[in-house]
């Protein structure tokens, strides 16, 4: 799974609910916390999101919004396990 993958699933749990921020922030924590360790390296090596506009991390309809800030707290997250490990 993708960081962009997340990103819609956070937004998706998120329309349904009261707090949508809270939502997509949990949402984003769970996809997070339930990675297994390979996935979380390999996300960890694409790009960042903007940086290379041939993939789907690149400069297009992820690189705003709502979905832009999820991926890149998601590549946030990620870094700081490359960083601590």
């Amino acid at each position: 799974m993708g960081a962009h993958a997340v990103a819609y699933a956070a937004k998706a749990a998120s329309l349904a609910a009261a707090n949508q921020e809270t939502a997509r922030r949990n949402e984003v924590r769970w996809q997070i916390d339930h990675m297994t360790p390979d996935v979380r390296a390999a996300l960890s090596k694409l790009p960042l999101l903007g940086e290379n506009s041939s993939g789907p991390l690149g400069t297009g309809l992820l690189a705003s919004g709502v979905l832009a800030v999820t991926i890149r707290e998601i590549q946030a997250e990620l870094s700081n396990d490359v960083a601590a490990g």
